[in-house]
C-alpha cells in the first residue's frame, strides 16, 4: 500500500485529474492546500475528497517556496499518514502540478518489487553543488509572505556532511517513522528551519548522517526537465504536447511539472495512455 501526500496551491481541475489518475481504493491520500490559496479552492477540494473514504485534508498552513514551511508540511503529512494507518509501506510526495506516467497497478507492482528501498536523489552538497552552500550559511526567517535572509554566517552541524537532491521522494514507512520521531533528527530540524530551500537537502542530509539504516536508491523516479531561471539557476519546465514522446519513453513513475493554462492537452494524452 502507498500513502500519498499532495501539496496543492492552485488549479482545482488539474488536481482532480491527478488524484483520479493515481487513485486506488487500497491506498491512502492526504492533501495539503496552502493556506494562502483562495478559500474557494479549500472548499472545492474538501467537497471533492468527501467521496473518497481513504482521502483527507491535512490542516492548512502557509507554504513559501524556499522556506522550511515546505519541509514542515511534509513532516506533518508523514505523521498524519502514520497515524491514519499502519498498513502502508511507501510514502510518495507530489505537488498538484505533477502527473503519473504509469498506471496505479504498475506503480503498485514496481514498489512491491522494491520493498525496503528508499528512492531519493542524494549527492554530497560540497562536491556536487558547491554553489548552494550559501543556503546553509545564512539565517532565514519566514515572515508573512516572504523569507528574510539575514547575511550572517553560522557554523554548520558538527560531524555532518550536507547532502542535496530534490524535494520529491518515495520513502519507506521505516524512514518516515525515523525522520518524524527519532531524537537524532531534532538538531537537523532546528538547523534547517533557518536555511534557504531546505526541502532540497533536509531529508537527504538526515538519511545520510544518522543511524538510519536503509537501502537508498539514488533515483526519485521523477521525470523533470530543468531550464534556466535567473539567479535560481534552474526551474522545472512546463511540459507540453511537444514533450509527449519524451514522457512516454521515460522510466519515471511521475513527471513534473504541468500547467493547464499553458497546455492541458498533454494531460489528456497521458490520461489516455494510462487507461
Amino acid at each position: 500500500m502507498i500513502a500519498y501526500l499532495i501539496l496543492v496551491h492552485r488549479y482545482l481541475g488539474q488536481f482532480t485529474r491527478l488524484f483520479r489518475a493515481i487513485y486506488h481504493h487500497a491506498n491512502y491520500y492526504l492533501v495539503h492546500v496552502d493556506r494562502r490559496s483562495a478559500v474557494r479552492l479549500h472548499t472545492e477540494i474538501q467537497d471533492f475528497l468527501s467521496s473518497f473514504p481513504n482521502a483527507s485534508l491535512l490542516k492548512s498552513q502557509s507554504v513559501l517556496w524556499g522556506g522550511y514551511s515546505i519541509v514542515d508540511a511534509e513532516l506533518r503529512g508523514m505523521e498524519e499518514l502514520l497515524r491514519i494507518s499502519s498498513k502502508w509501506e511507501f510514502f510518495v510526495n507530489l505537488s498538484g502540478q505533477d502527473f503519473p506516467l504509469k498506471s496505479p497497478t504498475y506503480i503498485e507492482d514496481f514498489l512491491g518489487r522494491n520493498v525496503g528501498n528508499d528512492f531519493i536523489r542524494v549527492a554530497d552538497q560540497k562536491k556536487f553543488r558547491p554553489d548552494t552552500i550559501s543556503r546553509l550559511q545564512g539565517y532565514c526567517i519566514e515572515c508573512s509572505n516572504r523569507i528574510l535572509r539575514i547575511p550572517i554566517k553560522r557554523a554548520y552541524l558538527r560531524g555532518v556532511t550536507p547532502q542535496i537532491g530534490n524535494q520529491w521522494m518515495i520513502a519507506t514507512r521505516r524512514f518516515c517513522e525515523f525522520v518524524c520521531y527519532s531524537p537524532e533528527v531534532k538538531r537537523f530540524k532546528e538547523f534547517y528551519r533557518h536555511t534557504f530551500i531546505p526541502d532540497e537537502g533536509f531529508f537527504q542530509t538526515v538519511i545520510m548522517n544518522t543511524s538510519y539504516k536503509g537501502t537508498i536508491v539514488n533515483d526519485d523516479k521523477r521525470t523533470i526537465r530543468w531550464v534556466p531561471l535567473g539567479t535560481i539557476k534552474l526551474r522545472p519546465k512546463d511540459f507540453t504536447v511537444k514533450d509527449v514522446d519524451f514522457l512516454l519513453s521515460s522510466q519515471g513513475l511521475f513527471a513534473r511539472k504541468f500547467d493547464e493554462t499553458v497546455d492541458a492537452r498533454v494531460l489528456s494524452i497521458l490520461e489516455s495512455n494510462l487507461s
